[in-house]
């Protein structure tokens, strides 16, 4: 008998609770900025938002990020192509700003515009505050889970911005020759970070067979040639641009532009960031596909590449044509599965990068005396 009640109580307990499937349903409607708050429920619930399945299956998220002339839009590709206006009005600083260009960091988009360089989680409607200087230019950005640190170029001089203390540090150590690397020679001027360091695509001379990857260590504040890439340009308009994969891997995509031929090459381990000695490279995807458009455009807009990301056996891409439209391009085993135009971006050569939401709020700079001034070096 006792057995029975407790049995009976147990299934009355749970009647009293809605099905677990049917609670991710509903926080999945649930507005982004509510989630934050949700997170605390319990363990549970805490587990779930953190779950990226979760975030990829929720109703507002999306992969790609646009900036046109006048207007920032979303794009969807699950399980149809969504495109939305984003609405930036209640973000500060960028309902007026123009953003030069976009940069996706882990969590993070990061706007670069005339005001100077931010933070900005667009699934949350959080940026940081803004960060600027009058003679160098921005470089890149590296996040360690608690901070962030940029660096920032002129020709051959390199400095360090601590975003936590708001504080300029020029970059003194390391081998000389190494941190002679000019921007010049680096074929994506904006670094990508992994694991506490920035990495860019560079080359020693543009007749080179094999680009390499270029590194900065911001703990040693040093530059590295790290390794070299499965390959190069042979064309002025390849397409050539370099991603992570699964959190701590590379991967490279290469269009050639005579061919058309699209090659994706992965690391074939996890990459150890402070030796690139051991890093192999194999090949992941290949797709032949006949009157395939080219990926990279003509002046004035050869400087433009494909954003992409790859979706377990999916390549999913985002490029502009030879009239600046947009479109999305989705490939899967060695054929072309869908291309849509979209046509909601009205105005041509919109600006665009890949974007993985999430509900990690913008860290903030740490309190700082009264009488801090914030200083240039």
């Amino acid at each position: 008998m006792d057995s029975t009640k407790k049995t009976e109580e147990i299934a009355a307990h749970e009647k009293k609770h809605l099905p677990w499937e049917l609670i991710e349903e509903i926080l999945s409607r649930v507005s982004p900025i509510s989630l934050v708050r949700f997170k605390t429920v319990c363990k549970q619930w805490n587990a779930i938002l953190d779950d990226k399945t979760f975030i990829n299956n929720h109703k507002e998220t999306f992969r790609f990020i646009l900036k046109s002339k006048s207007k920032i839009y979303s794009v969807s590709i699950d399980p149809k192509i969504v495109v939305r206006e984003l609405i930036t009005l209640d973000v500060p600083g960028l309902e007026s700003q123009k953003p030069k260009f976009w940069i996706d960091y882990d969590e993070f988009m990061i706007c670069h515009t005339d005001k100077g360089t931010a933070v900005w989680n667009p699934w949350l409607k959080q940026i940081s505050t803004w960060i600027r200087h009058p003679r160098f230019e921005f470089v890149g950005i590296c996040y360690d889970g608690s901070n962030w640190t940029s660096i920032w170029g002129n020709y051959n001089v390199w400095i360090i911005h601590d975003f936590a203390f708001v504080a300029w540090k020029h970059v003194t150590s390391g081998d000389c020759d190494e941190r002679k690397i000019q921007l010049k020679t680096m074929h994506s001027e904006i670094g990508g970070s992994l694991n506490g360091s920035l990495f860019w695509i560079a080359y020693r001379d543009e007749t080179d067979p094999l680009y390499c990857l270029c590194r900065f260590d911001f703990y040693k504040e040093r530059f590295y040639t790290f390794c070299d890439l499965p390959c190069g340009m042979t064309h002025p308009r390849d397409a050539l641009v370099v991603r992570f994969f699964k959190g701590d891997r590379f991967s490279v995509l290469k269009q050639c532009h005579v061919t058309k031929k699209i090659e994706i090459w992965v690391t074939k381990n996890k990459v150890d960031v402070e030796d690139g000695r051991d890093v192999v490279w194999v090949s992941f995807m290949t797709f032949s596909i006949p009157n395939f458009p080219s990926l990279v455009q003509a002046e004035p807009y050869s400087h433009q590449q494909p954003s992409y990301y790859i979706d377990d056996k999916r390549l999913v891409m985002c490029s502009c044509d030879e009239n600046g439209q947009a479109w999305i391009y989705v490939l899967g085993e060695n054929k072309l599965i869908s291309i849509v135009q979209l046509d909601s971006v009205v105005d041509p050569w919109p600006s665009h990068c890949t974007y993985f939401p999430s509900l990690v709020p913008v860290p903030r700079e740490k309190k700082m005396k009264q009488n801090y001034k914030f200083n240039f070096i």
